[in-house]
């Protein structure tokens, strides 16, 4: 009977270490059965330019960036601003379980922002089909909107992705991403906002 009573306590213990090692597992699940090239999943001939950014249509215009620029907030302000998920997900460094968030098999043209302070992150062109379950990307719209630190928590050693404006904790970078990068910046939908390309559009207009 005192083994029953423990597993209330332990089946949240359990979600919790899956959904920080699902990322890598099944980075390796899909690595190994892969055709890089085949998983891409936009139509777009998107290439990269001399400094390694991704090269994108002349309708697309990203927001102002100024890398020295940085957003601060207290943990109560974040706190006001961002739901419960959102908070686990970019201040404490939390990562949603895979196929749950509502960006990773969303198909339309547009741009991730931060969720955190609005900053252009990600466009539809370099979004892929990685087959684990959160939103992928071979490149970030420009390389210095996001900055990378090493993670070794939970016994494995990942590179963490950060917004460079914000701070704000996106998800983790690997090496198993399809041409022309061979990266997979794999990401929280929670810390990202999306904005639709056709909505953009008609609001310009």
């Amino acid at each position: 009977m005192k083994y029953l009573r423990r597993i209330p306590v332990l089946i949240p213990a359990l979600c919790t270490f899956l959904a920080f090692f699902g990322c890598a597992e099944t980075r390796s699940n899909a690595a190994s059965k892969k055709n890089p090239e085949s998983e891409v999943t936009t139509d777009s001939k998107t290439a990269l330019d001399g400094n390694g950014n991704a090269i994108y249509a002349a309708s697309y215009q990203p927001d102002r960036f100024d890398p020295a620029e940085r957003v601060t907030r207290s943990e109560k302000q974040w706190r006001e601003q961002l739901d419960r998920t959102q908070y686990n997900v970019t201040r404490e460094e939390g990562t949603e379980r895979a196929f749950t968030g509502k960006y990773w098999d969303n198909k339309k043209p547009g741009t991730y922002e931060c969720i955190g302070c609005g900053l252009d992150l990600f466009r539809h062109e370099t979004k892929f089909k990685s087959g684990t379950g959160w939103p992928s990307f071979w490149a970030p719209i420009e390389i210095e909107r996001v900055e990378t630190v090493s993670d070794s928590r939970y016994g494995m050693v990942r590179t963490e992705v950060r917004c460079r404006r914000c701070s704000s904790h996106l998800g983790h970078v690997f090496d198993d991403g399809p041409k022309p990068t061979g990266l997979r910046y794999c990401i929280n939908s929670a810390s990202l906002e999306f904005e639709d390309d056709s909505v953009a559009a008609s609001l310009e207009q």
